[in-house]
């Protein structure tokens, strides 16, 4: 049992660890926004798969895959899978993963419809482009201690380059795992045939998953988190403010607070999504390893693996600049060392959520459905797991596809515009979308807002890049005008954009765009 912790705390990030990961996730991330626009070009669609489970062998079941590529046509032959671009994966889920024993046995990473890792590129040596990340949050449902862990993804077919140490739970323990990928699809595969329920897992609906992230057992873990929050057990702490902060947006800004992942000055096009877990991998064997102190010592010549996210963008590289510290937690695998998860920052911004919140909207791609159209019940299945509200007539009005549009333009945009000073000293997370950290926000809101069509409700772009030889935003202007949707069909139930009312798929008007075929075009 582990003592000392009354709860998670808050700390400023050390600026050699966001150094740390500046380079080597400007180079991934730099690679995946090339990749997201070889798959656009493309146009080829993407099979989805139920869940499934494996047995004892641990290698994917005819019933767990699907197509390996979504580009390559029925007469593909064998040369031709060479060429072509898979984009999809299986992540194998170890029996009871919710236990300290599951935790520390190392999930698999492998290709779909049977292929093997390296015919697929399922790889965590290929962890750039096809790399799948597990972090795990651990609340002690009786002292109300959260500490976090991050289960290890191999390589199907390696071991670990050091067997991860089990982690000592409290009893009763309950936990939540999120999953992030750095491809399109990570498809859930137990390897059991009662994992998946073990977990209580959950990568979408059937044959509609939500695509990069999926989770198991984060409902339970919030509806405990919130009652032992109501009976002050558990100590959510204050997201604060900064003197740094320049006010901004007037009534609809958050003036001085720090951001949390559902304030508008930062979000994105597809929200509270990915994982700020970190790897090692060992080039010459291509073996990974927990990213701890030890591990770093004993691993000559390792490199660091990441997943994009906006947790990573938040708690890493925007927090710093701005004088705030992230919400972190004792790090079970690294000797109890302070770190940041997703379910933790999702913690933050349910305890400090803004007037104006940024809740999962319908018209992010994860949550649309395979016709590319709303889907109101995979949203609210999305947002349960994060223990946000599901889609009703209170949050419709900040995150309903016409509202989240409007919000991030009128709240985002005078935001980078009045701190643009400050945020031009910060390092970018990619080179490859912005040489600081102003013009990568910059060129992220203006990939967002295309991505999310805003346009289509009569907003116009407010951000205008000029970028250098290497597509990569080098300045940034802002048209901090607000603006006011015209096309307010989109906003409320019952119309022809959301069907006939809260609970149902929408006719929405994306169907332009195959599903996942933009994710995440900033790579964060």
């Amino acid at each position: 049992m582990r003592t000392g912790y009354r709860s998670a705390w808050r700390r400023r990030t050390q600026h050699s660890r966001a150094a740390r990961i500046a380079v080597p996730l400007a180079i991934p991330m730099a690679l995946g926004l090339t990749l997201g626009i070889v798959i656009a070009v493309s146009g080829g669609g993407t099979t989805k798969i139920d869940q499934s489970a494996l047995g004892a062998s641990a290698s994917p079941s005819a019933s767990a895959s699907g197509s390996a590529d979504p580009s390559a046509s029925p007469s593909a032959t064998a040369s031709a899978i060479t060429t072509t671009v898979n984009v999809n994966c299986d992540i194998i889920v170890p029996a009871n993963p919710l236990s300290a024993q599951g935790l520390a046995t190392p999930y698999q990473l492998t290709g779909t419809g049977g292929a093997s890792p390296a015919a697929s590129g399922c790889e965590m040596s290929n962890a750039a482009n096809l790399g799948a990340f597990v972090q795990a949050t651990i609340l002690d449902p009786r002292t109300g201690d959260l500490s976090v862990y991050d289960p290890l993804v191999i390589t199907q077919g390696t071991t670990a380059a050091v067997a991860p140490a089990v982690p000592q739970l409290p009893a009763n323990a309950v936990v939540t795992i999120d999953f992030g990928f750095n491809g399109t699809d990570l498809f859930q595969v137990g390897a059991t045939s009662d994992a998946l329920q073990q977990g209580n897992c959950t990568n979408g609906q059937q044959g509609s998953i939500f695509g990069q992230v999926s989770f198991c057992n984060g409902i339970r873990f919030f509806a405990v988190a919130d009652q032992l929050e109501r009976e002050g057990r558990l100590v959510v702490p204050s997201a604060g403010t900064s003197s740094k902060i320049i006010a901004s947006g007037g009534r609809m800004g958050t003036g001085t607070d720090c951001p949390v992942t559902r304030n508008f000055d930062m979000v994105d096009q597809d929200p509270s999504d990915n994982v700020t877990t970190e790897y090692l991998l060992v080039p010459a064997t291509g073996q990974t390893a927990q990213d701890t102190t030890s591990n770093v010592g004993n691993l000559t010549g390792s490199t660091l693996l990441l997943n994009g996210s906006d947790n990573t963008l938040l708690d890493l590289f925007m927090d710093p600049i701005l004088g705030c510290t992230p919400f972190e937690a004792p790090d079970l695998a690294n000797n109890d060392q302070p770190t940041s998860s997703q379910a933790l920052d999702e913690l933050l911004s349910g305890k400090n959520q803004p007037a104006l919140a940024a809740l999962v909207p319908e018209n992010d791609e994860m949550v649309l459905n395979n016709a590319g159209t709303f889907d109101v019940a995979k949203t609210d299945m999305y947002r349960a797991e994060l223990g946000q509200a599901p889609v009703d007539f209170a949050n419709i009005r900040t995150s309903s596809p016409a509202m989240y549009c409007q919000n991030m333009v009128d709240i985002q945009t005078p935001f980078l515009a009045a701190n643009q000073a400050l945020l031009a000293t910060g390092q970018p997370p990619v080179a490859g979308v912005g040489d600081n950290l102003l013009t990568f926000l910059a060129n992220r809101l203006a990939m967002s807002f295309t991505n999310l069509a805003c346009q289509n409700f009569g907003l116009t772009n407010p951000v205008t890049v000029t970028l250098n030889g290497a597509g990569a935003a080098v300045a940034a202007t802002f048209n901090t005008t607000p603006q006011k949707v015209t096309n307010t069909g989109a906003q409320m139930p019952g119309t022809s954009m959301w069907g006939s009312g809260v609970g149902n798929s929408g006719s929405g008007w994306r169907n332009g765009r195959r599903h996942h075929e933009l994710y995440n075009p900033s790579g964060m």
